[in-house]
């Protein structure tokens, strides 16, 4: 059931650490956009994303949105816990194009459709622009509708009033062109139940090709209230260095919803991983996911992924780390974060 945005008391969107019923991604199948626009095969792609789901399978369940067309390639990689539902789809960045799920203490669970436009429109959506909706029908659950032109990316919460975005996404003129700070803050107010929106620049100047302009994901990622992961590079005389300053900067000066300012831990991007010959590469360790009990978090083969897999391991204390290789997929611009979408579990727990 779709709803008109309003002013909905009590309604938040949960931290990513809480109890999952599901884990929602989006089969890749469009050969012409990886192979022509990212230089890797579909097959390739596929592999990267199954290897991702059975991962994830292991710990909760996976739902994984199908188009018709590509349903026997989906069966053949996906392990039988894994749900296949079809329907039909442009793309596989179901972090973006899926629904934004939040809770009422009384209503339980629903979701967000934010209005998606494929990164300000660098790419077809006009079925993708529809998915939160479809998928939350498929569920039975209610759906709010927003004019807020916005991506599960672009976004980080903490369960507790906090969330952090970048200005380079939200505040693009290719996707919100004349709204402010203040009237996006009230969007986020109504529909996730936030007191405190943070604003990094992320990546104003377009310096590392990222399709998405500088989805925080990218940047920084919550360990638990007051404590984040932040991206950091030992390349300190590039050009994605002085980013990467400049998004740390506002986080050391910033303090959360409850007055709190972040302990903030280096996670080192695995910069020894990127193909030079590459149009874009996601090299972001905080692109993992937290699942029930595990965080999935990119691998690219390389001695960086043992130092990331410790730091991971120190901040989330009683939960298995599980490195998963995305060498292809990172070709996409994209890490394990950009593919996957949680589903609170209801009651919420954690």
């Amino acid at each position: 059931m779709q709803h008109d945005e309003q002013l909905n008391d009590g309604w938040w969107m949960p931290a990513e650490w809480v109890r999952h019923a599901a884990t929602w991604m989006v089969w890749p199948h469009n050969q012409a956009l990886w192979e022509s626009g990212w230089g890797v095969t579909l097959p390739q792609v596929q592999e990267d994303f199954a290897r991702v789901a059975n991962a994830i399978a292991r710990f909760e369940p996976v739902k994984m949105v199908v188009d018709p067309s590509a349903l026997a390639s989906a069966k053949a990689w996906c392990g039988p816990n894994i749900e296949l539902i079809e329907l039909a789809v442009n793309d596989s960045w179901c972090r973006d194009s899926g629904p934004s799920f939040v809770c009422h203490p009384q209503q339980g669970v629903a979701g967000v459709s934010w209005r998606f436009n494929a990164w300000g429109g660098k790419s077809a959506h006009d079925l993708d622009a529809s998915l939160a909706r479809r998928a939350l029908d498929h569920l039975g659950l209610g759906c709010f509708g927003t004019p807020l032109c916005n991506e599960g990316g672009a976004i980080h919460v903490d369960g507790e009033g906090t969330l952090i975005t970048t200005e380079s996404v939200l505040l693009n003129a290719n996707r919100n062109p004349g709204m402010t700070k203040a009237e996006i803050e009230q969007v986020f107010a109504r529909l996730l139940g936030i007191k405190k929106t943070i604003w990094l620049p992320g990546d104003p100047d377009a310096v590392t090709g990222d399709m998405t302009d500088g989805h925080v994901d990218g940047v920084c990622a919550f360990a638990r209230p007051g404590v984040l992961l932040v991206d950091a590079t030992h390349d300190r005389g590039s050009v994605y260095a002085e980013v990467v300053r400049e998004n740390r900067r506002a986080l050391e000066l910033a303090s959360d919803a409850r007055g709190r300012p972040f302990e903030l831990i280096e996670l080192y991007e695995a910069s020894e991983a990127v193909d030079a010959s590459a149009e874009v590469f996601c090299a972001s360790y905080t692109n993992f996911y937290i699942a029930n009990g595990a965080i999935i978090m990119p691998a690219y083969g390389i001695s960086a992924d043992q130092a990331a897999a410790e730091v991971l391991a120190r901040a989330f204390a009683g939960r298995t780390v599980v490195p998963v290789r995305i060498n292809h997929l990172a070709h996409g611009g994209g890490g394990v974060h950009c593919i996957t979408q949680q589903q609170p579990a209801w009651p919420v727990e954690g």
